[in-house]
């Protein structure tokens, strides 16, 4: 049997679900400072405090940045989340030149491995000659 909403309830409802900005905030604050790249939780909130805190005219604290990847903020102000924001843009910059350092170098090792492989294959060759 298919359940259907009472129509006194459509008329209240708002269609699709927001998601509040405090749930926002937190999936920022964890893609912008993940726990993998600092070490752990307590490091990654320490981070994010030391990131965010010059960057709003409001006292933010370390507690607060706790606060908001803990997801129990009940409000985001719009300093915070443009923080936020400008945090994972420059996070985003930084695993970009990480990932081209770590691609760079695994260019470097594939060349030499094949380098290697070549030399070796020119001197099976050069000993079937009689050299």
């Amino acid at each position: 049997m298919l359940e259907t909403k009472p129509p006194s309830l459509e008329r209240y409802s708002k269609g699709k679900t927001k998601m509040s900005d405090a749930f926002v905030a937190q999936g920022l604050i964890r893609e912008a400072f993940p726990k993998e790249l600092y070490g752990g939780y307590k490091a990654a909130v320490y981070a994010a405090y030391r990131y965010i805190s010059p960057r709003v005219s409001k006292r933010f604290t370390e507690r607060r940045a706790r606060a908001i990847w803990d997801g129990e903020a009940r409000r985001i102000d719009m300093e915070e989340a443009d923080a936020l924001r400008a945090a994972l843009i420059e996070e985003a910059r930084n695993e970009q030149i990480r990932l081209r350092a770590r691609l760079a170098s695994l260019d470097e090792r594939i060349a030499a491995a094949e380098a290697i492989a070549h030399r070796q294959a020119m001197a099976g060759q050069g000993r079937q000659v009689g050299l």
